[in-house]
C-alpha cells in the first residue's frame, strides 16, 4: 500500500503536461507576432509604394500619362520590394495637373493591395488583410503643363 501511495504523490511526468499545455499557447504567440509583423512591414511597403507613383504622376505634364506611370511606378515599387497583394487598386488624382502654371498643385496616389495571411495556419487570423496607403506630391508650379 505505502508504495501505491508513494507513486500517487510523486510528480513524475509532470514536466510533459505542462509542456502540454504551455506548448500550443506558445506557438499561437509566434504565429501572432509573425501576422503582426507582416502586416506593418507590408503597410510601410505599401506606402512606399504610394509615395513613388504619387512622385512619378508629379514629374508627367497630362493627367493621361501620370495615371499610368503612377501605376507602373506603384507595380514596380510593390514588385522590387518583395510584396505579393493578392490584388491590388492604384488610384490617382491628378487634378492638381490642371492648374494653371504658377500655381501649386498637387497629384495623391492611393494604393489598396491585400495581403496573404492564411499561410500562417492560425486560428483567429482572417485569410488576408487589406491595406491602404495614400501620398501625395507637389507639381512643380513653374513647368508647363499639357492640355
Amino acid at each position: 500500500m505505502a508504495r501505491w501511495a508513494r507513486r500517487l504523490r510523486s510528480d513524475e511526468g509532470s514536466a510533459a503536461i505542462e509542456a502540454a499545455i504551455v506548448l500550443p499557447a506558445l506557438i499561437m504567440l509566434l504565429c501572432m507576432a509573425i501576422a503582426g509583423g507582416r502586416i506593418v512591414t507590408s503597410g510601410a511597403k505599401i506606402d512606399a509604394a504610394a509615395e513613388d507613383a504619387a512622385r512619378e504622376a508629379s514629374i508627367h505634364r497630362t493627367a493621361d500619362a501620370a495615371q499610368s506611370a503612377a501605376r507602373a511606378a506603384a507595380a514596380e515599387s510593390l514588385n522590387d520590394q518583395g510584396i505579393t497583394c493578392a490584388s491590388t487598386q492604384v488610384s490617382i488624382n491628378t487634378s492638381g495637373l490642371s492648374v494653371p502654371v504658377g500655381q501649386v498643385g498637387t497629384v495623391t496616389a492611393t494604393v489598396v493591395c491585400t495581403v496573404n495571411l492564411s499561410d500562417l495556419l492560425l486560428p483567429g487570423v482572417p485569410g488576408a488583410k487589406t491595406l491602404t496607403a495614400s501620398a501625395t506630391s507637389v507639381v512643380d508650379q513653374y513647368r508647363q503643363r499639357g492640355d
